[in-house]
């Protein structure tokens, strides 16, 4: 066994502070960046305190902010963000919403389980990160809040770090620190084989498979009850509806192969229809238009949006052999309100439209947009708009993607008086972005290269190529999670170095003399856990394996096996927001200690459970 210490005077103080720590993370009465920065602040003043020499070394005090683990939490928040601005996370967003709908656990399910399987073979705060913006998107599309989706989502990058040995920074420790100890071992006692690649995927799968399960039977009663987004996709809002007398949602059909309206053009069945029904959308099977020209042909088994009221579109369904579906699934990306919406127009006294008509300016033509009404002289109006000339300071109630009316907003012809989403997207980059991602996740994988130097290589890249500029990069860090992990790096460092873990990782297992092999892999297991929560995961592995080791050798069990379940245990971090995932999650969730308090509590106990059990299955412990 190793060498007892005792308890001094630092080690006291050291406890101390890990005690108001985590008394203020629980009682949330100062925001945890707030606490940890006054953690960092503390454990400087202590240096003045006569013969304490400081918990400290003061030329450590401040490694946290250039850690590995902040380092590649900032390299990849301005990846994701970068990847975003192609619109690569809009496109994964909408093929999620494609095959879940708006349903809250298909959607949760979906989310955790790419976000798990992405993050065995990368960092998983890098797969958690990349995933924040995707979760954003899905949440404003589907009406589901982010408090019932980043949770869940969170946990599960945590729990996929387990499906290889790169998924997590303790499992890409472990095979180095096996190595360490071999020499250290009694010589009656065989040299321990460092683990390949997917030694732990076993354990790995059954730890994701019941994460997943644990939040979709019980995500209702353990996850918060966020506000509820409203989803009005393609929504005419009271306000439209009250000042210019436009009725009516965005609905979707779909045309039967013999409907009475193949071969008919968009122009002529508005003519039919009136003006308040309007086709602002079809989609042909093999291209999707948002706004198509008037002289566009319906063809078979094309899907079409209609924006009208909802009777009136019954009525034309059953006339001309459509079908009318119950939800909007095809056009679910096109017509949700990041994406289009409904905006007022006016048309300034310099403007080359005045004396023009419709038919003229060719809005569906040129603009790709629909006109829905005109509001003149304080008075709406919704027929012949076509043949109507245009006036200065005429306002135009038009539909339309919000990237086309920038067009407007960009033109001195006209004035968009609505505010709405103005993204500076490029998906011209897609590809570029796309390759620079692959690069850095090989340099991740199969390089030696750090994992901050990989993920800044890979972030430099996406600025340098202009996937992403440097000030929309500055934007993208978020600085609560990089100061909360910056801040307690230090507090892990005092008690390493202070022995304060040691002693207590001694006083833990003195209780446990004795006892049969399992319960001694159960205790190992939950002391890690508790390490874990206290200080960093690295931390805690390279404190924690040493001693398993040498529990094991005393016991006479496989010591590989006791290194593998700290360095698996190491993951366990649910309750509380020390976890860089948890930290990275906390804010856009708006999650407070006792939300994942509420939550960690039962996917502490399962991981416990499976990691012990799948040992005794694998190893036979």
């Amino acid at each position: 066994m190793t060498e007892s210490v005792a308890l001094n005077a630092q080690m006291i103080g050291v406890l101390a502070i890990l005690g108001c720590t985590i008394l203020l993370f629980v009682s949330d009465v100062v925001r945890v960046d707030v606490v940890a920065i006054l953690v960092l602040v503390v454990l400087g003043l202590t240096a003045l305190i006569p013969n304490f020499q400081g918990l400290v070394p003061a030329e450590q005090l401040f490694d946290g902010f250039s850690s590995n683990a902040v380092i590649s939490i900032i390299a990849v928040m301005v990846i994701g963000a970068a990847l975003d601005k192609t619109g690569a996370l809009n496109r994964l967003a909408a093929q999620i919403l494609r095959v879940a709908g708006s349903a809250e656990r298909r959607i949760m399910s979906l989310v955790s389980g790419t976000v798990g399987v992405i993050s065995g073979f990368m960092q998983n705060i890098g797969a958690a990160a990349l995933f924040l913006p995707v979760v954003d998107r899905i949440s404003k599309r589907s009406g589901v809040s982010n408090s019932r989706l980043l949770l869940p989502m969170g946990y599960c990058a945590i729990l996929g770090g387990t499906l290889t040995m790169v998924g997590s920074s303790p499992l890409i420790l472990l095979n180095d620190l096996i190595i360490f100890a071999n020499p250290q071992l009694p010589s009656h006692v065989e040299r321990m084989e460092t683990f390949s690649l997917f030694a732990v995927t076993p354990i790995g799968i059954v730890l994701l498979i019941a994460g997943g399960c644990y939040f979709f039977f019980l995500g209702k009663y353990v996850l918060p009850f966020g506000t509820q987004k409203s989803l009005e996709t393609g929504a005419v809002t009271s306000y439209v509806q009250d000042i210019y007398g436009i009725t009516g949602q965005v609905y979707e059909i779909s045309v039967n192969g013999n409907s009475k309206i193949i071969g008919r053009t968009i122009g002529e069945l508005e003519d039919e229809w009136g003006y308040e029904e309007r086709i602002i959308a079809i989609h042909t099977g093999t291209s999707l238009v948002v706004e198509p020209e008037l002289s566009t042909e319906i063809v078979a088994n094309c899907d079409l949006a209609i924006m009208g009221r909802y009777e009136k579109v019954v009525e034309y369904a059953k006339s001309f052999d459509l079908n009318l579906k119950n939800e909007i699934r095809v056009f679910q990306e096109a017509f949700n309100p990041t994406a289009s919406g409904i905006a007022e127009v006016v048309i300034p006294p310099s403007s080359p439209a005045t004396g023009k008509t419709m038919g003229d300016l060719g809005f569906r033509r040129n603009y790709h947009v629909t006109l829905l009404a005109l509001y003149r002289n304080e008075k709406p109006i919704r027929e012949d708009l076509i043949d109507i000339r245009m006036r200065a300071g005429d306002t135009l109630i038009v539909h339309s993607p919000w990237r086309n009316l920038q067009r407007f907003a960009e033109s001195l012809d006209f004035v968009v008086a609505t505010d709405f989403p103005r993204e500076d997207l490029r998906p011209e980059k897609f590809a570029h972005a796309c390759l620079i991602f692959l690069a850095t996740l090989g340099l991740v994988i199969f390089s030696e290269l750090r994992l901050s130097a990989a993920l800044l290589t890979g972030a430099v890249l996406m600025i340098i190529v202009g996937v992403i500029k440097i000030e929309e990069a500055y934007r993208s860090i978020g600085w609560q999670s990089v100061f909360l992990l910056a801040s307690l790096i230090p507090l892990g460092i005092a008690v390493e170095q202070t022995q304060t873990a040691l002693w207590i990782a001694q006083q833990f297992v003195s209780f446990l003399d004795g006892m049969p092999i399992l319960i001694m892999l159960l205790a190992v297991a939950i002391l890690a856990t508790v390490f874990t929560l206290i200080m960093s995961n690295v931390g805690a592995t390279v404190l924690l394996v040493p001693i398993a080791i040498n529990i094991a050798v005393q016991i006479g069990a496989n010591p590989a096996v006791f290194a593998l379940t700290v360095a698996l245990a190491t993951s366990n971090s649910f309750l509380i927001p020390t976890h860089q995932v948890n930290a990275l999650i906390q804010a856009p969730g708006g999650y407070r200690v006792a939300d994942f308090m509420r939550a960690g509590v039962g996917m502490t106990i399962i991981f416990l459970t499976v990691v012990i059990v799948m040992m005794y299955l694998l190893f036979g412990v």
